[in-house]
């Protein structure tokens, strides 16, 4: 690392610690040609994959268009801020975990509605009326209908989990 002060090009660390709840490390530096000394803070790079549309654009992932989609659907719903954010953040750890540079803008918003199914099920069919288009109320119905069929082979889907760990967190649409 360069000096800020000289720019010469050899430094030593004296000092590390974590930083920014972990997710950072705090480093101390000590210029070894002019002594000054000065503080790096060093985080990961994760790199999220391009989303690739349906007209075959390319464009790099955006979680605050995410973020804004999913705060669309929930808008005036009784889920928390953190459940929000906890199901945006698996949305963005599913795409890095899949390894690929690019993805289909169809697996995202499927990831998405998977997330708010279990966050608000009013949500969720909110979403996937814009997601799918909906044209009638038969659509709608057709949704709904899928949904309560789905709640009626898993009764344990939308509950909170037992542990933090061990499932997603959420009002569950109740």
């Amino acid at each position: 690392m360069y000096c800020p002060f000289c720019g010469h090009e050899e430094t030593k660390v004296t000092d590390s610690r974590l930083a920014g709840e972990g997710r950072q490390i705090r480093r101390r530096r000590e210029c070894l040609a002019c002594g000054e000394r000065f503080t790096t803070f060093e985080t990961a790079e994760l790199v999220m994959p391009q989303v690739v549309k349906s007209d075959s654009k390319r464009e790099p992932f955006d979680e605050a268009k995410l973020r804004a989609g999913m705060l669309r659907a929930l808008q005036k719903r009784p889920v928390s801020g953190d459940d929000i954010e906890a199901a945006i953040a698996r949305v963005c750890h599913k795409l890095r975990s899949l390894g690929e540079r690019e993805v289909g803008a169809r697996t995202v918003g499927e990831m998405v509605m998977e997330e708010l199914r279990i966050l608000d099920e009013v949500a969720y069919v909110r979403f996937a009326s814009v997601y799918h288009r909906f044209q009638d109320l038969d659509a709608f119905s057709d949704e709904i209908a899928q949904l309560r069929d789905q709640q009626r082979r898993d009764p344990r889907a939308g509950q909170l989990p037992l542990l933090p760990d061990s499932g997603r967190g959420g009002k569950g649409g109740k």
